[in-house]
């Protein structure tokens, strides 16, 4: 009985350190946000664009939502899911092209200073300096 509960206790725990994870967390958010923006999407699509599309290829006086070919191939139900589908394209597009901006401006910010130009020549001629000091102690080595 009480090994029982210590597995079932060790599974919870591993559970809740799965579920409680950033990556987990993370995706359940988006896909939240996701469902929520594609309403609002289809909303504009069909509230919005369509009303002011329909004349232009209304198919014989009716809606061409309600088009649909042979014995009930609904092709206006589709052709709305690709307008549908073409906003949300653009609409991450966008999103991720001003995302790829702001991380550039990131990396051009956290690239470290050039190092100083008269500190590199120091460097340099004590360098020198040691190098010219080791060659004359070993040709002269009573000096």
């Amino acid at each position: 009985m009480v090994r029982t509960r210590r597995r079932a206790s060790g599974f919870l725990k591993d559970f809740q350190e799965f579920a409680l994870k950033g990556n987990v967390v993370d995706l359940a958010i988006a896909v939240i946000i996701g469902g929520a923006f594609g309403k609002i999407v289809t909303s504009f699509v069909e509230d919005v664009i369509m009303p002011l599309i329909n004349p232009l290829v209304a198919v014989a006086g009716k809606d061409w939502r309600t088009m649909t070919i042979g014995s009930g191939i609904a092709i206006g139900k589709f052709l709305g899911s690709i307008v549908d589908f073409v906003i949300i394209a653009f609409v991450l597009f966008l999103a991720i092209q001003a995302l790829q901006k702001f991380k550039r401006k990131e990396e051009v910010a956290a690239e470290p200073p050039p190092p100083d130009a008269n500190l590199m020549a120091q460097e340099r001629l004590t360098g020198a300096l040691d190098r010219l000091t080791e060659t004359l102690e070993s040709r002269y080595p009573q000096v």
